[in-house]
């Protein structure tokens, strides 16, 4: 298998579909366009990828079918969260505190927000809670000491990765962000745990490894971005073979109406300005670059099955729709 690596200074133009087949989206998506690879130019160096190694099986390539026997608890459903702090863990923490009754927290894990955390911790009261900079442990510690019931605390690598494979755990949500995010990932894994995968990295880093290894071990890798949950949930009940294409959206983040005469100046506040979403530095610098939503299409290929050239990214500036799935009506014979 080869893949077409594009290096910057080869870079001198991309095109936009400008077929009949992208006039839907003109309709549907005012003042956006689809951005596609033209297939008959070639840039960059060609590079020789994984030469016919065979491909992982992709996380869901169809349905989800409940499982009555997967269940393993009595009462609200035992969760972890890895990046409570952020923005995913932040909003776990707010559908867990609207549903006491359906979810309860038993291990949480951050980065360095200790302020954020210790609350948190007061008032989810989990039996694990740790702190990725281990020079917070000492504060956090003293934050807590009022507490009757006081969480085990783990500080560094070592506690993120044993609060992803908590023993009361059914599932963990990997909201942490890039590469750290991959071995707490696995941890949670080997030990048995479904994941609501909010990290991309794991898969684009270790989709080959990753995969498998779910498999291995019957664990459900469920996407909590809404990108692709979206796709999730639009490709329950179709048919094998029924999925044509999936298509991401893009807000065109902060530079999307920059002439491109004046990207030489740009500066990182520049970058962080993101017109429609309130993020995290690296998320939003990437959406300003439109690097996030390559590390998307490659997330989208390993979770769904879809090969790259069914993959295709939409310039959607009011953000109202994440994504969508073009399907294909099968002949039967």
């Amino acid at each position: 298998m080869a893949l077409n690596l594009v290096s910057p200074p080869e870079i001198h133009s991309i095109s936009f579909l400008g077929s009949t087949k992208s006039s839907s989206f003109s309709k549907l998506f005012p003042g956006g366009f689809v951005l596609k690879k033209d297939c008959g130019t070639t840039f960059g160096r060609k590079v020789q990828c994984s030469a016919q190694a065979p491909q992982p099986p992709p996380a869901w390539p169809g349905r989800a079918f409940p499982d009555p026997g997967h269940k393993t608890w009595d009462g609200p459903k035992p969760i972890s969260i890895v990046g409570s702090t952020g923005s995913i863990g932040t909003q776990t923490l707010d559908i867990v505190a609207e549903n006491p009754d359906k979810f309860r927290v038993v291990a949480l894990a951050a980065g360095s927000n200790v302020t954020l955390l210790v609350d948190q911790v007061k008032t989810f009261k989990p039996q694990l809670v740790a702190v990725r900079n281990e020079s917070l442990v000492n504060e956090l510690k003293e934050a807590l000491a009022d507490m009757e019931q006081k969480p085990e605390i783990i500080p560094g690598e070592s506690g993120v990765i044993e609060v992803a494979r908590h023993p009361d755990a059914v599932s963990v949500v990997t909201g942490i962000v890039g590469c750290a995010g991959l071995k707490p990932t696995v941890a949670a894994i080997e030990a048995g745990k479904d994941i609501a995968l909010a990290n991309k990295e794991t898969l684009i880093a270790g989709g080959p490894f990753v995969l498998p290894l779910a498999h291995k071990h019957k664990v459900k890798i469920l996407p909590a971005d809404s990108e692709h949950s979206a796709i999730f949930q639009c490709i329950q009940g179709l048919p094998e073979g029924a999925l044509r294409r999936i298509i991401l959206t893009a807000s065109g983040g902060a530079f999307r109406d920059w002439p491109v005469d004046k990207l030489k100046e740009v500066k990182v506040a520049d970058a962080l300005k993101h017109p429609n979403w309130n993020m995290g530095k690296k998320i939003t610098v990437d959406s300003a670059t439109l690097f996030n939503k390559g590390l998307e299409v490659i997330e989208a290929h390993y979770l769904f099955g879809a090969e790259y050239d069914d993959i295709e990214i939409v310039i959607h500036p009011q953000s109202i729709i994440h994504s969508m799935v073009e399907t294909q009506v099968l002949l039967l014979t």
